[in-house]
Parts: structure tokens; C-alpha cells; sequence
């Protein structure tokens, strides 16, 4: 096993994380099975539950180092096959108090696995001041001195920066932070992400990396960079626009959703759009709002026109959607909202809500789930992995997975549908399209009579992939574009123009290019 350490130096959003994924891209592309480790520094029993507002104190477990070792080793694949290389991102910035003892872990770590199984890389920042436009290295020479201080040599250091980097202050660089001029890489601003995994590869970072630990790395031409370069190309011609409207609690960080955000950009790339999305708090498209702040609600509502705390704002949002027949996408939560809008406006239960805002509700929709003590927020969440299992024939949402019997895909929550009142809901046209394996928790809803109204009990823009995009976030885009039948109709296919490799989600070696089409899923 190779690991890969990915650190942060000067400031933090520096881009580790696209640093760290883009040599990932890179090393699978070359026929190497790559998994990936994030580390965050954050103590809390259910860190998960915190809002993205809050930050929290750091802490460590005990055994992080045989923990990353054994992590490393888990299959990620369909294939099975073990990784040969575990590149791991370390959160936060280097001489942080809460990165101290993963710091000191990975100090110890990289003598445990031997030099030639284990290599850092270093993201700095090389600010370049208006008032002189002179690119400066001090703020890279500090940090890469802190970091070795602390017992880690980089072996890498990548260089965030504005503009290409003049070879003067590569050298400089090189210098004063005791590596060769090649080791100094690159990383000034592109039009998109997806150039990154291409700037790397023009700066020799592969053959780098297969002599620094020793990896057999094919020298074939590698089909999986050329398709990913014709993505690059095409999201810098972008003309047409789609129109996404946001709404959540959390929407003045935009980190909150990243997940979201990226599992939408990768569905307009694939249907040729340009992604705009248009956040909206929640909070602001309540009645309420409208006397305490009318400015905030007549800023927020207009959006949608384009064509406890936020949750009734959401029913609201739903409901337009709802009525006006716009394209919608409910996920957990959302889902949930969905079926106590329905459940107001359709079946007349004026108290629908789900118990976690309203216990006493005479129509309780949505309910604890039986496992679930109230008195431990997340702590017995339904978490991770679980099989949802289609029972509609005609589903949108199955026919977008690739007419699949059932899917899995990743899961956290705390409350369900009320399953005893499914068949209320059902003989309305509000179907329950998708089921757990026991058939008691209901997964997906889809609406008879609307171009796209599909909710889902799990999370799966955490599986959306570049070039493999998530099926319920494709549907809303080619809704929303106007091209959902049209897909559908042809056996959920692109044109020829539109199709790139489906093998980039995967950490296999590079396969025959094939068109975009999602993989059938048997079942056993």
C-alpha cells in the first residue's frame, strides 16, 4: 500500500481537497486502484449533527494509525480489489492547534510504513499583492518550515497561486524549502476544477510519484485523461443556463451544500448546461417573515419565478413547486416536507408535520423511528449504506438508475414516513415508489401528473461522480432543461455529443470508452 498525505498550509480552502482528488484522477487513470482517507479535526460524540454555522473543539482517537491502515485496505470497487494507493487529505492548516496530534500521528506513521510506501504534499499559498504584482514565497517558506518542524518533509509542494508561477520564484521556492525545482508544482487558477487533474499531469506528477515510491505505472495512453480533458473543454463552452433554486437553513455558507452543489454541476455538464443556482433561506419564504422583514421575504420569493427554523418556509417552496408543476428534488429532509405538504393541501390535514417539529400533531406523517432515543440527537441515526428497493415498474427514478430492481446509496436520519398511512397518500397519485428490503420504510415518492416531483429518503449526491452524475439529480436538470422525456423515450441515453467514459466513478483501471449510460443493477 502507498499513502499519499495531503497537507494545508497559510490559510484554510486552499484546495487540498481538488488537490487531493485530482492526483487520485490521475493515479486511476494509470490502471492504479486508488482509494481516499479525509481527516477532520473535530471532537464530539455526533459531530454530524452540528449546524455548518458551528465549529467544535478537536480531538483524536486513540488508534489513528492502525485506523487509517485498516480503512486503507477496504475495497471501494464492484471488482472487489484492494487499493494500491491511499491518498489521504488532512483538514485544517498546518500549525493549527487542533491538527497537532494527527500531525504527530502521521510523524510516526510515515516510519511505521517506510519511506518508499509513504509521501507528502503540501498546498501553500503564493499571494501575489495588487499594489506590486510581485508573487511572494515567504508565506510558502513558513509554512513548509513549520511543517517540517513538526517531523514532515514535503515531498511535493503545490503552489496555489493567481497566475502561473515565474520560474525565478520557483526556484526560489526550491531554495529556501530544500527541494528540487520539480518538486515545486504549479496550481495557479483555471476556468474549471476539472482542469486541475490535467495541470498536475502536464507538471510531471505521475512519473514523480511512481519513482518516489516505486509504482509500475504504464506508460499507454490513458483514455480516461482524454475524456476527462473533453469535459474541461466543454464546461468552458457552456451557453445554455438552467436555473436551480436552493433552499435550506444553511444557505449563507455555501460549503453547507458542497455535496449538492457538486452533484448538480456534474448533471448540467452532462447535459451540456450551465449551472446557476440561486439560494434561498428557507427562513425568509415563511409568512412570518413577511411582517418582521418584508424586504428579506419579497427578495426571497421572486427567486422561484425564475420560471422550527425554515422548515414551514420549505412547505411553502414545496408547494409552488407542487402547484406550478416546476421540477422538484426533495432529499431526506426534503422528502420528508414533501409528504406533510401533500398531506395539507391535497388530503386536507391542516397539522400534518412530522414529530420532530410537532409531537402533538393529530396527523403525524412523519415519526421517530423505532430504533431512534430522541434523548441522543444522532447518535442512533440510520446511517451509511442501505438497499432501496424500486416496487413501481413505471418510476421515473428507476427508470434513471438504469431500470434497476434496487439501489444503494447512503443513508442518515433519524425520522420516517408514517408507513400506516401510506395508502392515503397513494390513492391521491402520491406514490411511494421505493422501499427498504423489509418493505416497512419508505425510500422514494414520485407524483402522478407532474413533469418531476421526486423525493428521497437518502443522500445521493454523495455518490455523484464528474463524469458518472447522480440519477436523481440528472432527472431534475433534464427537467428543468426540458429534456427528460426525451432522454427517457430514448432508453436513458445522450446524444453522441453528450456521452464520456461512465467508468470515471470507479477506482478500477481505465476501461473502453462507452457511452453515458447508468449500469443496470441485477438483482440476486
Amino acid at each position: 500500500m502507498k499513502y499519499i498525505l495531503v497537507t494545508g498550509g497559510v490559510i484554510s480552502g486552499i484546495g487540498k481537497g481538488i488537490i487531493a482528488s485530482s492526483v487520485g484522477t490521475i493515479l486511476k487513470s494509470c490502471g492504479l486502484h486508488v482509494t481516499a482517507i479525509k481527516i477532520d479535526p473535530y471532537i464530539n460524540i455526533d459531530a454530524g449533527t452540528f449546524s455548518p454555522y458551528e465549529h467544535v473543539v478537536p480531538h483524536i482517537t486513540d488508534a489513528i494509525q492502525e485506523w487509517v491502515v485498516k480503512q486503507a485496505t477496504v475495497p471501494v470497487d464492484d471488482d472487489g480489489v484492494e487499493p494500491q494507493v491511499c491518498v489521504i487529505e488532512l483538514g485544517g492548516t498546518v500549525g493549527d492547534i487542533e491538527s497537532m496530534p494527527f500531525i504527530e500521528a502521521f510523524r510516526q506513521f510515515q516510519f511505521k510504513v517506510k519511506r518508499e510506501n509513504f509521501c507528502n504534499i503540501h498546498v501553500s499559498l503564493v499571494p501575489q499583492p495588487s499594489a506590486t504584482g510581485e508573487q511572494k514565497t515567504k508565506p510558502t517558506q513558513n509554512s513548509v518550515r513549520e511543517l517540517r518542524g513538526l517531523g514532515l518533509s514535503p515531498d511535493l509542494i503545490m503552489c496555489r497561486c493567481s497566475t502561473a508561477l515565474e520560474n525565478s520564484v520557483k526556484e526560489k521556492i526550491s531554495m529556501f524549502c530544500h527541494v528540487e525545482p520539480k518538486q515545486v508544482i504549479c496550481v495557479q487558477d483555471v476556468s474549471s476544477i476539472y482542469r486541475v487533474p490535467l495541470l498536475l499531469e502536464d507538471q510531471g506528477v505521475v512519473s514523480y510519484l511512481s519513482r518516489r515510491l516505486n509504482m509500475p505505472i504504464d506508460a499507454r495512453p490513458r483514455k480516461m485523461l482524454t475524456k476527462w480533458k473533453e469535459m474541461s473543454d466543454r464546461s468552458d463552452r457552456l451557453l445554455e443556463h438552467c436555473s436551480i433554486a436552493l433552499v435550506g437553513k444553511y444557505t449563507k455558507f455555501s460549503d453547507s451544500y458542497a455535496s449538492v452543489i457538486k452533484a448538480l454541476e456534474h448533471s448540467a455538464l452532462a447535459i451540456s448546461h450551465k449551472l446557476e443556482v440561486k439560494y434561498i433561506d428557507s427562513a425568509c419564504l415563511e409568512p412570518g417573515t413577511l411582517q418582521e422583514e418584508p424586504v428579506k421575504y419579497h427578495e426571497a420569493w421572486p427567486h422561484f419565478c425564475f420560471g422550527v427554523r425554515g422548515t414551514e418556509g420549505k412547505i411553502h417552496a414545496i408547494n409552488w413547486a407542487r402547484i406550478q408543476k416546476k421540477p422538484f428534488l426533495g432529499v431526506c429532509l426534503g422528502m420528508q416536507l414533501a409528504v406533510c405538504e401533500f398531506a395539507r393541501s391535497t388530503l386536507g390535514w391542516k397539522d400534518a408535520n412530522s414529530t420532530e417539529f410537532d409531537p402533538d400533531s393529530k396527523h403525524p406523517v412523519v415519526i421517530d423511528m423505532p430504533e431512534h432515543n430522541p434523548g441522543q440527537m444522532g447518535g442512533t441515526m440510520r446511517l451509511g449504506k442501505r438497499r432501496t428497493i424500486f416496487t413501481n415498474d413505471t418510476s421515473v427514478l428507476r427508470k434513471l438508475y438504469g431500470d434497476a430492481d434496487y439501489v444503494e446509496e447512503r443513508h442518515r436520519h433519524r425520522f420516517e414516513v408514517n408507513p400506516e398511512l401510506k395508502s392515503h397518500f397513494e390513492e391521491k397519485g402520491f406514490r411511494f415508489v421505493g422501499q427498504d428490503v423489509e418493505g416497512e420504510r419508505m425510500e422514494v415518492i414520485e407524483l402522478d401528473d407532474h413533469p418531476y416531483f421526486i423525493g428521497v429518503q437518502y443522500h445521493p449526491e454523495f455518490t455523484s461522480r464528474p463524469i458518472k452524475p447522480s440519477p436523481p439529480y440528472l432527472g431534475l436538470l433534464l427537467a428543468a432543461a426540458g429534456k427528460l422525456q426525451s432522454y427517457l423515450q430514448k432508453g436513458c441515453r445522450m446524444s453522441p455529443r453528450d456521452t464520456y467514459s461512465d467508468r470515471s466513478g470507479s477506482s478500477s483501471p481505465d476501461s473502453d470508452i462507452s457511452e453515458l449510460k447508468m449500469p443496470s443493477i441485477s438483482s440476486e
